[in-house]
């Protein structure tokens, strides 16, 4: 399940919004992006898996109706 708090994302945009994310905020913290492991899309929404510089793994979404992100940790996720 995603935690209903917004998080803040930094991302790169390309061809269209939030092609991949660099780093977020979450929980008073920053997170910066080493890797996207994985991404797809679902109806009005984009998913990544990403790993950050402190090896610590994450599912976010981006909700294009919403125009919000949300986020899962996702640490033995794969």
């Amino acid at each position: 399940m995603m935690d209903d708090k917004p998080i803040a994302v930094v991302c790169y945009s390309g061809r269209t919004y939030a092609d991949r994310p660099a780093s977020f905020v979450w929980q008073g913290k920053k997170y910066d992006v080493k890797q996207v492991e994985k991404e797809w899309l679902e109806p009005g929404e984009r998913h990544f898996v990403v790993k950050t510089e402190d090896e610590k793994r994450f599912e976010i979404c981006y909700h294009e109706r919403e125009d919000s992100w949300s986020l899962r940790e996702a640490g033995s996720f794969r």
